[in-house]
């Protein structure tokens, strides 16, 4: 998004597509063609804007490198789960299922701390006690 403000002191922004934007790509000729494109991006701006492109740049080699991987499983419900919620400090989780209970969850452990039974019908959704998320 391209944020200007005019000489009048209204702000409007312009959508840029930036989504062929790779490792590969050539920064200079990006510059020259969004500078061409966009009259707004004057001579003194093409440095700000070669510093953002090579920042978005670096951010998707970061985004290459990092390797995720299934740290726990966890098997408590006996159908398969509805809704998932976390607490304000990410501390607590809590899922509720079509079987009918909720079950809150230790995030660092993994452990199962309570189960909630006696619902009537499938949980669909949950939540914590916001902005407190403590109950």
């Amino acid at each position: 998004i391209l944020e200007y403000q005019r000489r009048n002191g209204e702000v409007q922004s312009k959508a840029m597509d930036l989504l062929n934007l790779s490792e590969e790509t050539d920064v200079e000729v990006l510059v020259a063609q969004i500078a061409f494109e966009e009259p707004l991006i004057s001579k003194s701006r093409k440095p700000m804007l070669r510093k953002l492109i090579n920042r978005l740049i670096e951010k998707l080699e970061d985004k290459q490198s990092q390797k995720f991987s299934a740290y726990k499983i966890l098997r408590a419900h006996m159908l398969p789960l509805t809704t998932c919620a976390f607490n304000k400090a990410g501390s607590l989780f809590i899922t509720g299922s079509y079987d009918r209970t909720c079950r809150v969850w230790n995030t660092v452990k993994g452990e199962e701390t309570v189960v909630l039974e006696g619902h009537k019908n499938v949980v669909y959704a949950i939540a914590f006690n916001n902005p407190y998320g403590d109950k």
